[in-house]
């Protein structure tokens, strides 16, 4: 089966590769030059959408979610789709409507949402093994996302159009804040006297255990530290050396964490007086 995949960036070279990987025949289009190492097992073309794109049995646009309904109304414009094809896109937060231009073709429209993220295009078979991915759409896209997701390792899970949204700021929360509360911690501990090296490995360790913590107990079981163990004069320490946004970062975690804890109700108001 041939896959034409709209887009060479992280999503639509990584999903590519996965898809190359597991026998599909994969040809990915980019408008420019790939800004991104192109995988060994992969072809990209340049320039305007390519005939051989009404070829693919699938589309998938891993584009920007922005840009979705700019592409998918230029495909239609050119006939690229036809009725015969299914069209998904790759977007977490959108759902089949942003496709709403080609439905006069007849195409199947839907999305496929690998729930992974996907720095390095190459690892991506690895990554997505095992990992989930949001389905949705109409009934035959479907039935073609969820192959393509069980083919690459993904386990397909449906997700209603109207809650796309709330299901991505989710998966935002899970990865890319993460990423950018490593990176205050990271900060933190160099500002501490901790080379950038040692930073980096600190960040990982707390991290990594973090994430089997959580794997093996959940987030009520997984938490630690001041504010699961009612500590006061802790957090107060810690808020007298933060400031700024660090410091509201700071209080607004900390109350998220406080909504996971036992505590009686003496340790709890005396932490929430002193998270202000």
């Amino acid at each position: 089966m041939m896959v034409g995949i709209v887009g060479a960036g992280r999503a639509g070279l990584g999903v590519g590769l996965a898809l190359a990987r597991a026998g599909y025949t994969v040809q990915v289009h980019s408008r420019s030059a790939p800004r991104l190492p192109v995988p060994p097992g992969l072809a990209v073309s340049q320039g305007p959408f390519p005939e051989s794109l009404s070829g693919a049995e699938v589309v998938l646009l891993a584009v920007p979610d922005d840009a979705i309904g700019e592409v998918a109304a230029a495909l239609a414009a050119r006939g690229s789709v036809g009725a015969s094809q299914v069209v998904l896109h790759l977007s977490g937060v959108h759902g089949r409507e942003v496709l709403e231009a080609l439905a006069p073709t007849g195409a199947a429209l839907g999305s496929l949402h690998p729930l992974q993220s996907l720095s390095d295009p190459a690892r991506a078979p690895e990554r997505l093994r095992g990992a989930l991915a949001a389905i949705e759409g109409d009934a035959r896209a479907v039935r073609m996302a969820s192959a393509l997701a069980r083919d690459v390792g993904l386990e397909p899970v449906a997700v209603e159009p109207g809650a796309k949204a709330r299901y991505h700021a989710a998966a935002v929360f899970a990865s890319n804040f993460v990423v950018a509360l490593a990176a205050v911690a990271e900060r933190l501990f160099c500002e501490a006297g901790l080379t950038e090296e040692a930073a980096r490995r600190a960040v990982g360790a707390l991290l990594a255990g973090a994430v089997a913590n959580l794997r093996a107990a959940g987030p009520e079981g997984a938490l630690t530290g001041p504010v699961a163990r009612g500590d006061v004069e802790t957090v107060k320490r810690h808020l007298a050396a933060l400031e700024g946004p660090r410091a509201r970062l700071y209080r607004l975690l900390a109350r998220a964490a406080l909504e996971l804890t036992h505590l009686d109700d003496a340790k709890r108001r005396a932490l929430e007086e002193a998270l202000g």
